[in-house]
């Protein structure tokens, strides 16, 4: 498993951007996938964006494609999230995932609060 570390977030107004990170220790983690999801209150957490372990290979939940971007560092064992064009309902608590293939994930990051007010 890799420990995840998250940073990052905040509070932004609507139009705004941020950008998370989520720092990992662990051997594996140039060798795995790593994603992004979030829960907003009362909800269920949803998928976000997905990066292959190379970083060639990218996945976005609809709701975010075109706004924001997922990239990674495997030099820093870092992975990024830049949310540009932030909207209210892009509120929420976001966490970031590692995992032996994208959509197959068993480390969690701590989780960030993310609120975008109108």
């Amino acid at each position: 498993q890799v420990h995840l570390v998250q940073s990052g977030g905040g509070l932004v107004q609507a139009g705004g951007s941020l950008r998370l990170s989520c720092a990992a220790s662990g051997r594996t983690f140039s060798s795995g996938a790593m994603g992004w999801f979030r829960q907003a209150p009362g909800k269920e957490r949803e998928f976000v964006a997905a990066i292959s372990w190379t970083g060639g290979v990218t996945f976005y939940a609809d709701s975010v494609k075109g706004r924001f971007t997922i990239s990674r560092d495997n030099a820093k064992n870092t992975v990024y999230l830049q949310m540009n064009s932030l909207k209210p309902e892009d509120t929420a608590v976001y966490y970031c995932a590692a995992g032996p293939g994208v959509g197959n994930y068993n480390s969690w990051g701590q989780g960030t609060q993310v609120t975008v007010s109108s």
